[in-house]
């Protein structure tokens, strides 16, 4: 394989060799974006004031997502190794495998961002969860656990109640000095649940930037290791056709 008999053959041999290196290349591009992608799926579960808050507030199935998203890039850290040894060796059979893991590795990176997107923006499954739990919270605020719980939130990120600040008067409660601005004294307007919404979304955007444009080296590399898969076959059933 790789044996020159013209000038043709010498012009596929450079093509393909363009095309291993190339793909070798972006095959390190990936792992290197597949690992960040672990390591902030992993920061993002293991962070201890996160994880109490989601907890506290029973919207734990925001993590659904982040699991997909940590078991994928573990997959696609050791495919890539899996890409660059099939390019470098110009074996068919593993460029296919490679191909498939690929193509694996784009549906499943979507779904988990897909997923991640469902529990951590507006409008999402999200909302409904922290609404139950926060106004739960407001009913009960005369319990101090509930009364603790209100108040990290409100001040924290600057919200009142579930939807605002008349969640309180509907429920027949109080209104908190938590729920007011220190300088102003004024209630905040912005319920939690959208200001818990907006402030889990800026967590993670980062996460599913990474994943997105790991899923489309997904689809080039896929798409060049098949290119080379066509390319190597040509040169073989030209290097056969030389010794007939």
């Amino acid at each position: 394989m790789g044996i020159g008999y013209g000038p043709a053959d010498e012009q596929l041999e450079k093509q393909i060799g363009c095309v291993k290196y190339t793909l070798f290349c972006f095959n390190i591009i990936a792992w290197m974006i597949s690992t960040a992608l672990f390591a902030l799926t992993v920061w993002l579960r293991a962070e201890p004031g996160f994880n109490d808050w989601l907890r506290i507030l029973e919207a734990q199935a925001f993590y659904i997502g982040v699991y997909v998203l940590i078991a994928i890039s573990i997959i696609m850290m050791a495919v890539s190794f899996l890409g660059c040894l099939s390019a470098l060796m110009e074996n068919t059979l593993a460029l296919f495998v490679f191909i498939g893991t690929q193509i694996f590795g784009f549906i499943a990176t979507v779904a988990g961002s897909a997923i991640l997107l469902q529990y951590s923006t507006i409008n999402s499954s999200l909302q409904p969860l922290l609404n139950v739990s926060l106004r739960r919270f407001v009913s009960t605020s005369e319990y101090s656990y509930s009364n603790y719980v209100l108040t990290m939130i409100q001040e924290n990120i600057g919200c009142c109640g579930a939807s605002g600040p008349w969640d309180y008067l509907d429920l027949r409660q109080p209104l908190p000095s938590s729920c007011r601005d220190t300088v102003s004294g004024n209630a905040f307007f912005s319920g939690c649940v959208d200001e818990l919404t907006w402030f889990f979304e800026g967590k993670t955007s980062w996460i599913v930037g990474l994943a997105m444009l790991m899923a489309m080296l997904s689809v080039i590399c896929g798409v060049m290791s098949f290119v080379l898969v066509q390319a190597v076959k040509k040169e073989e059933e030209q290097a056969s056709n030389y010794r007939r």
